[in-house]
């Protein structure tokens, strides 16, 4: 039982990340607006809300056990990354395989029971977020390919709750990908020297890491030009024009932070002060649309 209990332990350490969570209030605000275009103002439904949530959670499973199991003879070389539960040993690459499968399933059954074309879109879209993984190792343009595979799914969340693309929140899913491809741009500067030793691509390998910083403010400066759009074409009110400036306001705060690659505090700027943008952006949209 101990050992049934830890290797539970070390699989739940294997997928425990923030970054994919960050696309959660973007999933929430997109079947928010998705309710409001195509049934009432409001939630969208009990039953659709949790197949949503439990579809972004399995997509989400299945692409972080697949990134440690792409990854795993690097991060064994990687002494950031040597203590994860792959390249330690207390995890199989069998487990972690079986694990993928099950999720990756589990995301295109949970993906038909919301509707078809919500059904037949996601392998597709389960190819973009697995394929990430390997993006590293041809262009630095990973960050964007990253950016990507979390913007499906508010635009997923959206079809699931109108059945259609007709509408959907594209200016949205585009701040999403730029906010993402900013912020994983700062937090691949951890790895700048292994990456050029392992033959990695970054936007840190390739410019150096000052340079790749300011690359990373300029694209969370079109992410609030992106949002600032979403809201002049969906008629946001004063709620959310608040809560954006807030979330301009953190991002600056986020840039000052890591500002010269002061990589002691990647982590803080990283963590708080992103999950702090997504909280704010969230709930300023829904208050919103509420009122």
């Amino acid at each position: 039982m101990l050992s049934l209990w830890r290797r539970l332990e070390s699989l739940l350490e294997m997928i425990r990340t923030t970054r994919t969570l960050f696309a959660l209030p973007f999933v929430l605000l997109s079947m928010m607006l998705a309710a409001r275009d195509f049934a009432t103002p409001g939630w969208p439904g009990w039953r659709t809300s949790l197949l949503v949530l439990a579809a972004v959670l399995a997509g989400r499973n299945a692409a972080r056990a697949y990134n440690h199991l792409a990854d795993r003879r690097f991060d064994a070389q990687n002494p950031r990354k040597r203590d994860r539960a792959l390249p330690a040993g207390r995890i199989s690459p069998a487990a972690a395989w079986v694990f993928v499968i099950l999720n990756a399933a589990l995301f295109v059954a949970l993906s038909f029971l919301l509707n078809p074309l919500a059904g037949w879109l996601s392998p597709a879209a389960l190819f973009v977020i697995l394929f990430y993984s390997h993006s590293k190792r041809f262009t630095p343009g990973a960050h964007f390919v990253l950016g990507a595979a979390l913007a499906i799914a508010p635009m997923g969340a959206y079809v699931a709750v109108s059945g259609g693309l007709s509408g959907a929140p594209w200016t949205l899913a585009a701040a999403l990908m730029l906010w993402v491809a900013g912020f994983d741009i700062i937090y691949s500067v951890r790895d700048t020297e292994y990456d050029k030793m392992a033959g990695l691509y970054s936007f840190s390998v390739v410019l150096g890491d000052y340079v790749a910083l300011r690359y990373a403010a300029r694209l969370h400066f079109l992410m609030v030009l992106a949002l600032l759009g979403f809201a002049l074409v969906r008629g946001m009110g004063w709620i959310f024009y608040l809560g954006l400036a807030l979330c301009a306001w953190l991002l600056v705060r986020e840039h000052r932070i890591v500002r010269g690659a002061d990589l002691d505090h990647v982590d803080r700027g990283f963590f708080r002060l992103n999950s702090l943008i997504g909280i704010t952006l969230f709930l300023s949209g829904a208050l919103d649309l509420l009122l």
